[in-house]
């Protein structure tokens, strides 16, 4: 069985084609049950949460996924994410591979928020401004830059310390300007693309604030009492998500809106499925504003897996 390290995984996941493979995953579907949530009390500090993913393609390949989302680990200087993929025959049932699960959630999290941004993200788009300082900002970047000509990315955190330390990293790896944000609801008002992933349970992103032709990409909140967007997003925003069964029932910035009457289940135009089975062409206008709500798939991590032991095992 093949045991796959952080940066062995991450090297047998390149962007263009972990994109194309979760497209095409969406397109053609697989067995997903629904997955476990359980809240893990943790004393002295948030609840952590435990989350088991299965997913199988019928005679092909089966995994599932273990995670543990620890809130308080940003106090330790520990990923708040902590993860394992198996990875099996199924067919045989025979174990193939154990990926490392933290790497496959921050790249095929990514991965997911470019797909959709291929179909949501002005073609001309430029400014790419992500609220995050954790795992996943490097990794929005980089796939954000793979499906659109970036040529600007501002980074913002709550932590200035954090937002400029991830600056002076990115400034050597990206092909663009990279820069601190000093003032959010000013670079709202620039950015091409939001992308955010925070553990907020406040709205940061304020509909107000956009400018015309804006798409943002809502990766955070992954709970029903955390949200990311404020009610003047929700109403101005065209609404897409990743899943429908999975942002309507998990993620605050659909399901807050919708306990409140603000929105109803038929105002989400499209998920990724109706994106990449040509079920709805994504964008049609360049002036309206897009919102794209992730809470995560199993089947993202089972496209990913099977990539990563494919491009390893030849």
């Amino acid at each position: 069985m093949l045991l796959l390290s952080e940066i062995q995984t991450r090297e047998a996941l390149p962007f263009p084609d972990l994109i194309d493979a979760i497209a095409e995953i969406f397109r053609t579907g697989c067995v997903m049950p629904t997955r476990h949530h359980h809240d893990m009390e943790i004393p002295g500090e948030p609840d952590g949460t435990m989350l088991l993913m299965p997913a199988w393609v019928p005679g092909g390949y089966a995994g599932v996924k273990v995670v543990n989302v620890i809130p308080g680990n940003s106090e330790r200087n520990l990923p708040a994410v902590a993860a394992q993929y198996l990875l099996s025959d199924a067919r045989t049932g025979e174990m193939l591979a154990l990926v490392d699960g933290g790497e496959l959630t921050a790249r095929r999290t990514a991965a997911a928020s470019a797909l959709a941004a291929r179909y949501l993200a002005r073609s001309d788009a430029k400014t790419l401004l992500v609220l995050s300082t954790g795992r996943l900002a490097p990794n929005l970047v980089a796939a954000h830059m793979a499906v659109r000509s970036i040529e600007e990315v501002v980074i913002w955190g709550r932590s200035a310390d954090k937002a400029a330390q991830l600056v002076d990293e990115l400034k050597d790896k990206v092909p663009a300007t990279v820069r601190v944000a000093e003032n959010l609801k000013q670079e709202l008002g620039r950015a091409d693309i939001v992308s955010s992933a925070t553990l907020s349970s406040e709205p940061l992103i304020l509909g107000e604030c956009l400018k015309p032709g804006a798409h943002v990409d809502l990766v955070g909140a992954f709970k029903p009492a955390m949200r990311e967007s404020d009610d003047d997003l929700v109403k101005r925003a065209e609404i897409f998500v990743d899943t429908r069964d999975g942002c309507l029932v998990e993620g605050g910035d659909i399901v807050q809106p919708l306990q409140s009457g603000l929105i109803s289940p038929d105002d989400v135009k499209a998920d990724l499925y109706d994106l990449c089975r040509d079920k709805h062409p994504g964008r049609q206008t360049e002036d309206a504003v897009t919102m794209f709500k992730s809470v995560g798939a199993a089947l993202e991590d089972l496209a990913g897996a099977i990539l990563a032991y494919r491009n390893v095992e030849h």
